[in-house]
């Protein structure tokens, strides 16, 4: 059995074929074992760890393109982890569009009795805006609405869809350098119809990125939410650090109104909620500050922009469509270019009390539109 040994460049190592004749070989990245179908050659690379999982990259050697691999390790472990594998396997393969991630593959272990990790081809992207942000390549305003016009289109299309992501951020956006951009890591979207089926134990959105709305309990999803995490990156890629960024979560709802200013009764009655009110009402009342002066290096019409997105009552938050009309951005939009999801889509799955067990065989199933005979 050879061994391959890239540890100095990539942090990476092949096991040949596993001695098992059955087409595998096993690579270990940055101390993950990968056990990935021959056609995925060397050198394997890590990129990072995503939401829950873990990415390297590779090259599929039949199409000679390189592709990045997820692998969720122990993902029937619980039924959260399950549903989340198999949401985000049934979405992206639902869906068709330049700004959202496509997925490859779907990588079927050479034994069903085997089935303990799941491996998610994509295609490739070299980075997320996260690195971006924090690295000192220089941004300027045609890049923040470079950036944020593809991040609208994309939700557009992915809101058509009947879908909400519930959890961008900027290390769930990746980019390469031509500034192209695409939205990836749906493991916590929900269909909007699906969104009350929600376990406890499932927590949305990133707090640095959460609106008000969630910070308050609120139990009704709308597309408004992932609205205001964009205004959140849109901030973040000015100012090169997180809008919103308290040390306790308990300060976050504070650090927010600090800066967007109390709400009026009107603005609070969405909320029907006595908990979350006497919540707002128990901070003092607090001053808008004038964005302007937040954001100085924002052109007037983008600071117009973020004032609208980052809004208490998401039923007068800016909406994606509008946004994507907004003088801010109007260079770049075209109703041409913005298509919507021919078909919405709706999950079963959400609505039944399914095992761990059940929900595995339902991703074994998405493994066949890629590998429909047996592995010899």
């Amino acid at each position: 059995m050879s061994t391959e040994r890239e540890t100095e460049e990539g942090e990476s190592s092949s096991r040949g074929e596993i001695g098992r004749g059955h087409g595998y070989a096993l690579h270990l990245v940055s101390g993950i074992w990968f056990e990935l179908p021959l056609k995925y050659a060397s050198p394997v690379r890590p990129i990072g760890n995503g939401t829950y999982g873990y990415v390297c990259s590779a090259v599929n050697s039949e199409t000679k393109e390189e592709v990045a691999i997820k692998k969720i390790s122990k993902p029937f472990i619980n039924r959260v982890a399950a549903k989340m594998a198999l949401r985000e396997i049934k979405l992206l393969l639902h869906m068709d569009h330049k700004d959202v991630i496509s997925i490859k593959d779907v990588i079927r272990p050479y034994q069903k009795e085997k089935f303990d990790a799941v491996y998610i081809v994509y295609e490739f992207m070299p980075e997320d805006l996260h690195h971006v942000l924090k690295s000192d390549t220089p941004l300027k305003d045609d890049h923040y609405r470079c950036f944020l016009y593809q991040i609208l289109r994309g939700l557009k299309y992915i809101h058509s869809g009947n879908v909400l992501h519930l959890d961008l951020k900027p290390k769930n956006l990746l980019v390469n350098e031509k500034c192209d951009l695409k939205i990836a890591d749906f493991g916590f979207a929900r269909t909007i119809s699906g969104t009350e089926f929600m376990e406890d134990s499932e927590v949305v959105v990133t707090p640095a990125y959460r609106a008000p709305e969630l910070i308050l309990g609120l139990s009704e999803f709308t597309a408004a939410i992932d609205v205001w995490s964009v205004g959140c990156i849109f901030a973040e890629m000015v100012k090169r650090a997180p809008l919103f960024h308290p040390k306790k979560s308990s300060d976050l709802l504070r650090i927010i109104l600090e800066l967007i200013g109390s709400p009026d009764e009107a603005s609070m009655d969405f909320l029907r909620s006595e908990d979350a009110i006497k919540r707002v009402q128990d901070l003092s009342p607090l001053p808008r500050q004038n964005f302007t002066d937040q954001f100085p290096d924002m052109s007037p019409n983008g600071v117009d922009l973020l004032e609208k997105m980052l809004v208490f009552d998401p039923r007068k938050r800016i909406t994606v469509q509008e946004a994507l009309c907004h003088p801010y951005l109007s260079h770049l939009h075209d109703d041409l270019y913005e298509p919507v999801c021919s078909e919405p889509i709706s999950f079963d799955f959400e609505n039944q009390s399914l095992s761990e067990e059940e929900i595995k065989e339902l991703v074994w199933r998405e493994t066949l539109k890629f590998y429909p005979e047996p592995i010899s």
